[in-house]
């Protein structure tokens, strides 16, 4: 996934980066048969295009940048986020209800899906803290002329 940006300006090692352009969804939209997730994605208000992120001393203020994520990376987070809680919320409810029996299913039930949610919240906290997990959704900064010599070479 890429998205073209400029540098606005650096401070402490971090670029605020406004987004250029017109962001988000498959870029079919406004064609014929675009199915217009763009608009639900606005419904409660504009997203924001403006930002910080790590830089190093290659990146000037003014510079028209490409910001990479890995493929793959914002589908892995959206389920460690609520993929996880929702299957450890029904996990920790049904081994509630379970244990209760028929006379207290219901209680521990609850009680068992508050624990799937606890323990997801903790998995959730502790996960951040892996170096490898937070490099699989790293983003990449590169100045955009860089990006475009390198697609002449390719070619």
């Amino acid at each position: 996934m890429e998205a073209r940006a400029r540098i606005l300006r650096i401070e402490n090692g971090q670029a605020w980066v406004k987004l250029s352009g017109k962001q988000g969804g498959c870029g079919r939209c406004d064609e014929p048969g675009g199915c217009g997730s763009v608009q639900l994605s606005h419904a409660f208000g504009m997203p924001k295009d403006e930002f910080s992120m790590p830089v190093d001393t290659r990146f000037a203020v003014g510079d028209a940048v490409v910001i990479r994520i890995p493929d793959g990376a914002p589908l892995r987070a959206a389920l460690a986020s609520y993929g996880l809680g929702t299957l450890l919320l029904l996990v920790g409810a049904a081994l509630g209800s379970l244990t209760g029996g028929a006379q207290h299913g219901d209680a521990w039930g609850l009680a068992g899906a508050v624990a799937g949610l606890a323990l997801a919240w903790v998995i959730n906290r502790v996960l951040p803290r892996s170096r490898s997990w937070r490099n699989s959704l790293s983003m990449e900064l590169s100045v955009e002329e860089d990006c475009s010599r390198r697609l002449r070479v390719l070619q």
